[in-house]
């Protein structure tokens, strides 16, 4: 038998908790609606979306597609923030793509076309995983994470108000020699585009640490690590640099896999940095999508599947809940969010 047809059962007499909605008001701070990630509903009717939301609790819903041009954030300004102001937040983004037209005066253009964004109605910046792993300048060269010719762009953003979602490297297995120790071996299998092997790339640390540098060099803005920080399999590392950066802020976005194969670190961790975890989701607006992370946050149900698929995508592990208590859950389904990304603006 192949592993790709191995489907084990757990044994296990285990409870299942349904919760159908969260505790709390949910805002979510890190989603999608465009046509490649979200599922294309910036070409379908909004009703349909509002009534998606409101089955799954979800009050405030924050769309990173807004993109890398005002085209496009126009449109998702208009389909989405005008017709229900209270609902949605759209994010602009950086067109990398501009660099070597725009040569030496790049980061100064970028900055002046973040303003425009925040003009038209753009609430953050969001800065995709190329930067670090694809962006070049106009010489060629690869960009590092922390290139201090960028530093008026994160400048703009905090004059601006404008919180910075921000998405660098990805698990650090992408970045292993793709054999039998990388534990991410069916997924890379599957999606080979998504292996970023040291050589040619830069290594993970090389990227994780240029990121660490630049939310330290900028702390009148605020930035929000997606996918914990961008490093949920080393909570330490995340928490060190919360520690040090008060303007550092962390969604769960996407990595409920890695959170809940290491429960007792992942709960305490919540506990701790309660002020600064931000609830979102990254699986599009989908309730049972959402339901999963509920009870992944709210129940103490053991060892079940993190997602939809027979074997979890992101490995062959399930996953524990953690069951924070209420005070936490408020503050991470909602509070947070509202703090940093509504009342500052």
């Amino acid at each position: 038998m192949e592993l790709q047809n191995f489907y084990p059962r757990s044994k296990l007499v285990t409870k299942t908790t349904q919760v159908e909605k969260p505790r709390f008001p949910a805002f979510d701070a890190h989603n999608h609606l465009g046509e490649d990630f979200g599922g294309g509903w910036d070409k379908r009717p909004l009703p349909e979306l509002l009534d998606l939301l409101d089955q799954a609790g979800v009050v405030h819903y924050v769309d990173l597609d807004g993109g890398w041009g005002e085209p496009l954030l126009n449109a998702h300004l208009d389909h989405f923030k005008q017709p229900a102001p209270d609902r949605f937040l759209i994010f602009g983004g950086v067109d990398w793509s501009q660099w070597p037209e725009k040569e030496d005066a790049f980061p100064q253009w970028a900055a002046g076309k973040l303003r425009v964004q925040k003009e038209r109605g753009a609430e953050g910046l969001k800065i995709w995983k190329g930067l670090g792993l694809h962006v070049k300048d106009h010489t060629g060269k690869l960009v590092d994470v922390d290139d201090a010719r960028l530093d008026p762009i994160w400048e703009a953003a905090g004059e601006l108000g404008l919180p910075v979602m921000i998405h660098v490297a990805d698990p650090p297995a992408f970045f292993d020699p793709i054999d039998e120790t990388n534990e991410r071996w069916e997924e890379l299998g599957n999606h080979p585009d998504w292996a970023f092997t040291s050589p040619p790339f830069p290594p993970f640390l090389h990227i994780i640490d240029g990121f660490a540098a630049l939310v330290a060099r900028h702390p009148s803005t605020v930035f929000i690590g997606a996918h914990v920080g961008c490093y949920a399999e080393n909570l330490a590392w995340v928490g060190t640099l919360l520690d040090r950066c008060p303007n550092f802020y962390v969604d769960i976005s996407a990595r409920i896999g890695e959170l809940g194969r290491q429960p007792y670190a992942a709960r305490r961790f919540f506990l701790r940095y309660a002020d600064r975890i931000l609830f979102g989701s990254d699986m599009g607006p989908y309730p049972e999508a959402y339901r999963v992370i509920y009870r992944f946050l709210e129940t103490d149900d053991e060892y079940f599947n993190y997602n939809a698929a027979p074997i979890p995508m992101q490995g062959r592990w399930y996953v524990n809940g953690l069951y924070l208590p209420e005070d936490v859950l408020e503050k991470v389904y909602f509070c947070n969010a509202e703090r940093i990304l509504i009342r500052q603006a």
